[in-house]
């Protein structure tokens, strides 16, 4: 059995690889810049820290490792107001996140995973036109470089992830049982154009354990579980939330999906095959997780 380090730990897809890893006989330590509070991660060994503070954790303690899953990457939610951001993404993506991986080769470590972003693989032109997903892309084939044979790492690329853990928070998908339980003033009943492909963090979960007990080194996991328009996606909200509902689609902007988020463009739809194979990961989990949602959300 393995002894983990997950960057991000405390965080959706971290928690639940957190819990499945250690279900699975794993020793597992959890490292985020704040300690946890949730009762599902207690117990867990934790480390307060930043990856891109060498100081918060020592090559020593680095080398104490077999394994690291990385999912700390920034997005537009850690984005700081004021900040430049092609400087922003730079620092702690393209640059910050090849130089933790490059420390935990040179400490010893012998496996690594890196959760990244699906857009460089389903929209690559989006990698020209949008900082943060070239950003990503720069990440991605900066840690994938680093394989050898001391140190087999492999990426996972993923989609829209969702999951519930009791007690955290979440608004972006809390707001999704909000508008399908009517209590969200001001925010019409149209679902936006287009679709994408969404996956639990449970089956992320068994993705990460099979990327490290079996994946590819260098290779790039293009994972994802169901193809789902707008249309449809939210209307599993309303409908585990006793209100079934038609929604009428618009090419308008949505309010709960700005296109500011949506960097494949809006009214897009990036449906694709996931690639599953040796990661032996779940499907068809997204209504089970959005009836989670219904039920740990509902006011």
């Amino acid at each position: 059995m393995l002894n983990t380090l997950i960057v991000g730990g405390t965080g959706l897809t971290g928690a639940h690889t957190a819990l499945h890893l250690r279900e699975k006989g794993h020793s597992v330590t959890l490292m985020s810049r704040t300690a946890p509070s949730l009762p599902a991660l207690t117990g867990f060994d934790h480390i307060v820290g930043d990856y891109l503070d060498d100081e918060d954790l020592s090559d020593d303690m680095l080398g104490t490792f077999d394994s690291i899953v990385f999912a700390a990457g920034a997005d537009i939610r850690q984005f700081p107001r004021g900040e430049d951001e092609e400087a922003f993404y730079t620092r702690v993506n393209s640059e910050g996140i090849p130089h933790f991986f490059r420390r935990a080769r040179d400490a010893g470590v012998k496996s690594a995973v890196y959760i990244g972003s699906f857009y460089p693989q389903i929209a690559p032109e989006v990698v020209e036109t949008s900082i943060y997903v070239r950003s990503r892309h720069l990440a991605d084939e900066g840690v994938r470089a680093l394989n050898c044979d001391a140190f087999r790492v492999c990426s996972i690329n993923a989609p829209f992830i969702l999951g519930y853990v009791e007690g955290m928070s979440l608004p972006h998908l809390s707001v999704l049982v909000q508008y399908a339980q009517g209590t969200l003033q001001g925010v019409p009943l149209v679902a936006p154009a287009g679709g994408v492909n969404h996956i639990t963090s449970q089956s992320m979960a068994q993705a990460i354990e099979g990327a490290l007990a079996r994946g590819k080194g260098g290779h790039a996991y293009l994972v994802g579980d169901e193809n789902l328009s707008w249309k449809d996606y939210l209307e599993l909200y309303f409908l585990e939330a006793g209100r079934p509902t038609d929604l009428p689609v618009s090419r308008d902007e949505h309010p709960l999906f700005p296109d500011l988020i949506l960097y494949g463009g809006r009214n897009a739809t990036l449906h694709f095959e996931p690639e599953n194979g040796e990661l032996g990961y779940s499907r068809n989990q997204v209504r089970s997780v959005i009836a989670q949602l219904v039920q740990g959300y509902a006011n």
